[in-house]
């Protein structure tokens, strides 16, 4: 998964947002993707091969892990990143969309006034670096990323919490699934630190939609006073 790229794209739909807008991007990066890629990989990269059981029935360990690790962390939070970052792309499209619609009216004057030169490019180019104001469509396409954001978040943290019955990793887990000969006892590696890195992902992830709620609020306080 290329970060870099995915960090270039929302800078460039980040440049027509509000402060809290590039707060919520330093701390999406900064606190949840660097610590993603940098220390909570290697954290879970061992998940399977050091989940032991107390048995030496062919299968019984694979089939407890399913049970109690049905999606890896790592992924989950992958998916979370990637639909939380969706939305920004929308904010980017419309942007490409109206620097295209206006140097294509820009062209199209300056081809009719026969001057198309290094005024008419210069003028162009200048588009492409302007900042856009929040209003008209481009106010409904970015409430519509905030509300899509929150709800990704909100449905991302609450999918872990249901899948893994809370934030915390439990040292011990018991599994009398088939093919284990009876109730088993599994052992999980480093609970402690997975459990640190769980409640970090998740303070994190409320962070976001505290920033997303509060630009939210803001951007509607600013457009019913205008």
């Amino acid at each position: 998964m290329s970060w870099p790229a995915l960090y270039t794209q929302l800078v460039g739909a980040n440049r027509h947002s509000t402060s809290l807008g590039k707060i919520w991007l330093s701390v999406l990066f900064i606190f949840r993707v660097m610590v993603l890629v940098v220390a909570a990989e290697s954290v879970w990269g061992d998940e399977q091969s050091d989940f032991t059981c107390n048995t030496l029935q062919p299968g019984c360990e694979n089939v407890c892990y399913d049970q109690f690790f049905p999606v890896s962390h790592i992924r989950l939070w992958c998916l979370q990143l990637l639909f939380v970052s969706t939305p920004t792309l929308l904010v980017a499209m419309y942007v490409a969309y109206r620097n295209h619609r206006d140097k294509k009216r820009l062209l199209q004057g300056s081809g009719r006034a026969g001057f198309l030169g290094n005024k008419g490019q210069a003028e162009a180019e200048t588009l492409k670096r302007r900042r856009l104001p929040i209003a008209g469509a481009l106010w409904w396409t970015y409430a519509c990323s905030l509300v899509f954001r929150l709800l990704f978040e909100g449905g991302f943290m609450y999918a872990l919490y249901v899948v893994y019955d809370g934030f915390h990793m439990p040292r011990l887990v018991q599994c009398d699934q088939w093919p284990c000969p009876n109730l088993v006892d599994c052992f999980i590696s480093r609970p402690t630190e997975k459990t640190i890195f769980t409640v970090f992902m998740a303070t994190a992830s409320s962070i976001c939609m505290v920033l997303n709620m509060a630009e939210l609020a803001y951007i509607v306080a600013k457009a019913v006073t205008r």
